[in-house]
């Protein structure tokens, strides 16, 4: 019996993937293995690109994707989804030049790249974008006022 390929979701629903979020360098590298070519090529690659690139990266699995970050912050996200991989930069909105594609559903700052083959992975761009994102790397959330203690 022939291994079962895995299945990719069509349309953007909150998550790449059914990966559990974990953080960390295992957690990612077993998300990208469990990827169907051409996404597992692809996302290796942007992997390789964020280890030469942000040395000491910071490794995520979250919302289904694979987070990068520096410094306790994350830079970009990378998820592979039917026919492409997003590469979504968290504040890409700062980035020089902006990356076109304005992603649903994940922020308004939030700019990328969706390629489907690594041929069409500009990687001087790219890694000149994980250099600009890790500049600034993105925190959390909106800061909430806390009740004061009685």
């Amino acid at each position: 019996m022939a291994p079962k390929t895995p299945r990719l979701l069509v349309a953007m629903t909150g998550k790449a993937s059914t990966a559990k979020a974990a953080e960390g360098d295992g957690p990612v590298f077993a998300y990208i293995a469990s990827l169907p070519q051409p996404q597992r090529t692809l996302a290796e690659r942007i992997d390789a690109l964020a280890a030469k690139t942000l040395p000491g990266v910071q490794r995520a699995v979250k919302w289904g994707m694979a987070y990068y970050g520096v410094d306790g912050g994350w830079c970009f996200s990378s998820g592979a989804f039917v026919g492409h991989v997003k590469l979504m930069f968290i504040n890409g909105t700062e980035l020089k030049p902006e990356p076109p594609v304005a992603p649903i559903g994940m922020g308004k700052l939030t700019r990328g790249i969706e390629p489907a083959a690594v041929k069409e992975l500009d990687e001087r761009q790219v890694t000149s974008w994980m250099k600009q994102a890790a500049a600034r790397p993105f925190f959390g959330g909106p800061k909430r006022k806390r009740p004061k203690p009685k």
